[in-house]
């Protein structure tokens, strides 16, 4: 034997020996429990700093706070009793409304007799007409022009459903058309955009950027293997993607804008890790009317691999022809590099009947993951390229009525007024501006004057409908509260 491993194993006897010495000073079960306890800590640990790490740091000491506090004997239904009474006011103008409301079908049917009551309940609705921002999109009333032409054009087809394609063909093409349309709005021609850009027909916003969302997750576990999926998203992007990340199981990351209110690039750039599957940017954001730098963002999605969805729900049906206008948009559609998806309301500027919108994507790679294919089921085999089996052929005959009627001079007439409108608004105050809104514009700029005149002679607090309760809800600290008080009150709405 060598010198060396004498040398060791005289060094391992001598340590053997002292760690021995030093064990036996403590209890048997003390040595067991203690790597236990050890593990449980440092998991313990993990758990913190990964809650303050998504939350921050206040937000997670605020809610350990009002953790503690509830374990107080009476605390906890102290506070039970006084977010009831939040709601219960909350509530007090829809549960007297509701006394009257039907429980059960009538003996008699009513036969044609219920489009008189109808009518009548309809007269009870709000006077909406220019009187909203957004809420309804299309010019004039229901009795007249484009609003009576999709009208029609949606009882026509209110018996189909584009579920079935071979019995109801027609729908199958107004889809397809009503798609390919809104694809070449943005970009689908354009030697950047690669020439494969696809998608579908959906409910509206939210399922598109739901569907948008599972799409990535899925294309990116395929391409990547990710299994823990992320994504980025700015303060001012839509609800929408909070709701699909807790449909789909994916850790949602906020960031702040900017000082202009856009999408900061930097910050987001930050909170990419291996785990992130998708960005988005907004065109415009809904809360302020701002475009993101989608071109800036399209970079860094190419440049990590992953994807990005712009949602164009607002700016779908105005963009392309404020560009042909003139005005200075910048890009925003799949002629950016990097730009894996897209949402596109065709009920909202594109003047279709609600409940239409699109969602497309670059190519059919990235598509097919959106679809839903069963083999096992006894029924025989299914497949669904959307969240909903049976959808209401109607809505998409409206909508294919509604962008043939117009047209592209249509659509580039209407985003004229509205975006001169839009810059008439703008000095005094921000809304979504509709066409509801044109002919009602000197009318509402001078009841704002007269309105802002009335607050300042009457400062103070107000005294009734539900602002003052929004806006205590607005300052409390915990959020957690204030998302029960929400949640409360829509279980006792609906």
């Amino acid at each position: 034997m060598d010198y060396s491993s004498s040398w060791l194993n005289s060094f391992l006897v001598r340590f053997r020996l002292s760690a021995n010495l030093f064990l036996s000073q403590f209890e048997p079960l003390a040595l067991l429990l203690a790597p236990l306890l050890t593990l449980f800590i440092a998991r313990l640990l993990h758990s913190l700093l990964s809650v303050i790490h998504e939350k921050g740091l206040k937000a997670t000491v605020l809610a350990l706070f009002m953790r503690s506090i509830k374990l107080v004997p009476g605390v906890q239904s102290y506070i039970d009793a006084e977010k009831q009474k939040v709601v219960d006011k909350l509530q007090s103008g829809s549960k007297s409304k509701k006394e009257h409301w039907r429980t059960e079908l009538p003996t008699t049917g009513l036969g044609v007799g219920v489009i008189e009551e109808m009518k009548d309940v309809k007269s009870n609705d709000a006077d909406w007409k220019g009187k909203c921002s957004g809420t309804v999109y299309i010019g004039g009333s229901e009795s007249e022009g484009h609003f009576s032409l999709i009208n029609e054009a949606c009882s026509m087809f209110a018996h189909t459903n584009p579920l079935h394609l071979d019995v109801f063909q027609s729908v199958a093409r107004f889809e397809a058309e009503v798609v390919a349309m809104t694809a070449d709005l943005l970009g689908c021609k354009e030697k950047a955009s690669g020439g494969q850009v696809c998608g579908n027909m959906t409910s509206g916003g939210t399922e598109s950027i739901l569907l948008a969302v599972k799409t990535s997750r899925d294309y990116m576990k395929a391409k990547k293997g990710i299994t823990r999926p992320e994504m980025i998203i700015a303060e001012s992007a839509h609800s929408a993607y909070d709701k699909a990340a807790q449909y789909f199981n994916i850790k949602l990351r906020r960031v702040p804008v900017n000082k202009e209110f856009k999408a900061d690039v930097k910050a987001i750039r930050k909170q990419i890790n291996r785990n992130t599957i998708l960005i988005v940017g907004s065109a415009p954001g809904y809360p302020h009317g701002i475009i993101d730098p989608i071109q800036e963002l399209g970079k860094l999605a190419d440049s990590y691999g992953i994807c990005l969805h712009v949602d164009l729900c607002l700016g779908g049906f105005v963009l392309p022809f404020a560009l042909k206008l003139g005005y200075p948009i910048p890009p925003f559609d799949f002629t950016v590099r990097g730009v894996t998806s897209i949402s596109a309301d065709v009920h909202k500027y594109g003047l279709a009947p609600k409940g239409t919108s699109v969602v497309l994507y670059r190519n059919h790679d990235i598509r097919k993951h959106q679809f839903v294919a069963v083999t096992e089921w006894s029924g025989g085999l299914y497949v669904s390229p959307t969240i909903a089996g049976s959808r209401p052929g109607g809505v998409i005959a409206g909508a294919w009525a509604a962008m043939m009627s117009l047209g592209q001079q249509g659509y580039l007439e209407n985003t004229r007024k509205i975006m001169e409108v839009s810059k008439m608004i703008q000095k005094g105050i921000h809304i979504c501006v509709t066409l509801q809104h044109v002919p009602v514009v000197d009318a509402f700029l001078q009841d704002l004057r007269e309105a802002v005149q009335t607050v300042k002679e009457n400062p103070g607090p107000i005294s009734g409908g539900l602002a003052p309760i929004y806006g205590a809800a607005g300052r409390m600290p915990d959020r957690g509260m204030v998302q029960d008080l929400l949640v409360n009150y829509m279980d006792g709405t609906c």
